[in-house]
C-alpha cells in the first residue's frame, strides 16, 4: 500500500466524488442518447455495455464500456494529479463502488468489469494492457464474457507483483473479490454448463418480471 501522506479530509472528499462519478450509468445514458428504450427492460437489465449491445446498437455498446471506463480512469488521474498515489487508490476504489453501487440507481450497477479495466490502466498501464489482453484471450477462446472477467481479476494481483512496484496489490485483491462477489450467480452457471455466451439471445423474462437467467456481463 502507498504511504498515505493526503489529510484524511481530502481523501474523504476524493472517495465521495469518485463514487458518485463512478454511479453515472453511462449505459442507461447511451440508451436514451440512442433511443433504445428503457434498458433495464432489455435482455438481462442491467446497465452494462452487453446489455447495451443487445439493442442491436453497437456504436452505443462501445460508448457504454468506454465511457464505464474512462469514469474510473479519470477519477484515478485526477487523484493522483492532485494528492499522489494514496488519492489515486481511494479514487479507484470508490470510483468501482459507486458503478456497482450506484446511488442514481437505488445502490444497484453493473458487474464493474469496464470500471475495473479502466482504473487498473489508470493506476499502471502495464498492469491494465495486461488485464485486457486476459479478458480478450479468454473471451475470444471460450466466448464466456463473465469468465474472461474472473480470470483477468484473478491474475491482476500478481501482475501488479510483475509488472509494476506491488502498492496496489491489496487494492486489486479488493476488487478482485467485489468483482467475484458479484459474479456469483454466474460462477453457478459456469458450473452448470448453463452460462450464456458472448452473442447468445437473452432468455425471455419469467413471469412477475424476474429474470428466468440473468446473463453474465454487466461490464
Amino acid at each position: 500500500m502507498p504511504v498515505i501522506d493526503t489529510p484524511l479530509l481530502w481523501l474523504a472528499v476524493t472517495a465521495v466524488l469518485s463514487y458518485l462519478a463512478g454511479s453515472v450509468p453511462f449505459g442507461v445514458v447511451m440508451a436514451r442518447v440512442f433511443g433504445l428504450g428503457d434498458l433495464r427492460k432489455v435482455g438481462s437489465g442491467n446497465t452494462g455495455a452487453t446489455n447495451v449491445l443487445r439493442t442491436g446498437n453497437k456504436g452505443a455498446a462501445a460508448l457504454t464500456l468506454l465511457l464505464d471506463g474512462a469514469k474510473g480512469a479519470a477519477a484515478v488521474l485526477i487523484a493522483r494529479a492532485l494528492m499522489g498515489e494514496d488519492g489515486a487508490q481511494v479514487a479507484a476504489l470508490f470510483a468501482f463502488a459507486g458503478h456497482i453501487w450506484s446511488v442514481l440507481q437505488r445502490f444497484n450497477g453493473g458487474k464493474g468489469v469496464a470500471t475495473f479495466l479502466g482504473v487498473m490502466l489508470a493506476l499502471a498501464w502495464p498492469v491494465g494492457l495486461a488485464c485486457c489482453a486476459t479478458w480478450l484471450v479468454v473471451a475470444a477462446t471460450t466466448r464466456y464474457s463473465s469468465l474472461a472477467a474472473l480470470v483477468a481479476a484473478a491474475l491482476s494481483a500478481i501482475y501488479v507483483l510483475f509488472l509494476d512496484n506491488g502498492e496496489s496489490v491489496w487494492l486489486s485483491i479488493a476488487l478482485t473479490i467485489l468483482i467475484y462477489i458479484r459474479h456469483a450467480a454466474n460462477i453457478s452457471r459456469l458450473k452448470r454448463g448453463t452460462e450464456p455466451k458472448i452473442g447468445q439471445k437473452s432468455v425471455p423474462q419469467a413471469p412477475h418480471g424476474e429474470h428466468m437467467s440473468k446473463e453474465s456481463d454487466r461490464l
